[in-house]
Order: structure tokens, then sequence, then C-alpha cells
């Protein structure tokens, strides 16, 4: 659903209760979205704010689907202005809201930079948002960050993936269930923003293990298919590529 024309930000359920926001901007050939998730439920929760300059649409989007002042938990996967811009501007808004994050981003970055104290969460710890449970996943360096993590919704399966499967385009469908690995490998082959760690293949198995039902993309298509297997086939990918380089 098209919110505002001018800057061409959109949402979409991708999911049961799952909205997909999304903002297009020219950063590169051919485009590039920058995606937020709002979950709703008793406390609604937000992954990812999206730049501070962005700010108005997202907040026009979520106001399409909720009144943004019943937001309770605002979040991302890592520090960068795309995940955590806004999110000042999203807690004077929404005064109740929690902002959270991985233990280590939240005593290196978060709590510094946001208004109110944040939750730093441990590695596969739960909480209940009303009708579903989030489970947080540490991944450092997957895909980048020492701070870096995923959040995965128990009840529908639901990965909230962050820059894994980035895919360039100024206006992909919400959600796919085409293969989107060959994408975003050429986003990665272009600008190499994974880290080059020595855990990378065993995080992804312990994400594939999850068995998600739909990989949620901050940039691109969300994937609804066989998200265990796409995860499998990037860290193939990553291997071959490390391999590769090394010989």
């Amino acid at each position: 659903m098209l919110v505002n024309k001018e800057t061409g930000v959109t949402v979409d359920e991708v999911g049961n209760g799952i909205y997909r926001i999304s903002t297009p901007l020219d950063i590169i050939p051919g485009g590039f979205t920058f995606n937020s998730y709002l979950v709703v439920d008793d406390e609604p929760l937000l992954f990812h704010t999206g730049y501070r300059k962005i700010f108005a649409g997202t907040r026009q989007a979520i106001e399409a689907i909720m009144p943004a002042k019943k937001l309770r938990w605002i979040g991302g996967s890592h520090f960068e202005g795309d995940e955590f811009g806004a999110l000042n501007d999203l807690l004077e808004v929404a005064p109740e809201a929690t902002p959270f994050g991985t233990e280590i981003g939240v005593l290196t970055s978060l709590n510094d930079f946001a208004d109110r104290p944040a939750r730093g969460l441990a590695d596969g710890e739960e909480f209940s948002i009303g009708g579903r449970t989030m489970k947080w996943i540490y991944t450092p360096h997957v895909p980048h960050g020492w701070d870096c993590g995923i959040l995965f919704d128990v009840s529908t399966k639901t990965l909230l993936c962050g820059d894994l499967f980035t895919q360039p385009g100024g206006n992909p469908p919400p959600v796919t269930e085409s293969e989107v690995l060959t994408a975003s490998e050429a986003m990665r082959g272009m600008m190499d923003y994974y880290a080059h760690a020595t855990s990378t293949s065993a995080v992804l198995e312990r994400l594939a293990q999850l068995d998600p039902k739909m990989l949620a993309c901050q940039h691109g298509s969300a994937y609804r298919e066989d998200g265990a297997g796409l995860l499998r086939e990037l860290s193939t990918a990553i291997e071959h590529g490390s391999s590769a380089a090394a010989g």
C-alpha cells in the first residue's frame, strides 16, 4: 500500500500481523530500499527505525496501521543510521516504548544515543509482546558489527534478519517466493559488506535450525519459502568464496 506518493513509502502485511514499511532511496544505480518491520500485538514492536531523515514517512506508515504512540518496543539489528537513526524521534511520539538491542550494543552505543534507557538482550533471550514470543539471537560479525543480532518471532517463525540477503532495487515486491540469493550475492560482491569472520557458517547454521518460514530482510523483498535452505545456500556460497580467496 502506497503511503506517500512523493517519497514512495509503502506499508504491506507480509505475514500475520507483520508489516513491512519500505522507503526507496536512490543511493545506488537502480535504487535501494530501507525496510522497517512493524509487529502488531498487545505490545507492538518496530524492528529498525530507518534514518532520521526519513522519520516522517516511517511514522506515516506506522500510523496507517496503528497509532504510533502505542509502540512498546523499538529495536534494531546493530547500531547504524538505518537501524537506529530515528530512534529518539520515535521515542518522543511513543512515550511508553523501550529501545532494545544486543547487550554489547546497548553498552557501547545505544544507551549513549537513546533518550531513554535501552534493554540489552542476551543471546537466546525470549520476551513476550502479547500473543507472540520474540527470541534474540546474537550473531556477532554476521553479516557485520560485533553488536549484531537477529530477532525471531517464534509464533510465526519469521526471522527479522537485518542485512542478511540484502537485495538492490528501488521497487521490489513486498514479499517473494522466488530465490533472492542471486541478487543478494551480487550485492555482496559489489560492496563486500560482510565481516570476514571465522564463525559465519556456524551462525548461519544456527539460524537455519530455527526453520524460519519467512526471512524479513531489511533491504529488498521479504522471502517466504524455505528459509533454512536459503541460509544454508548462503553459508555454502560464503565458504566457497572464502576458499577461493584463500587459494
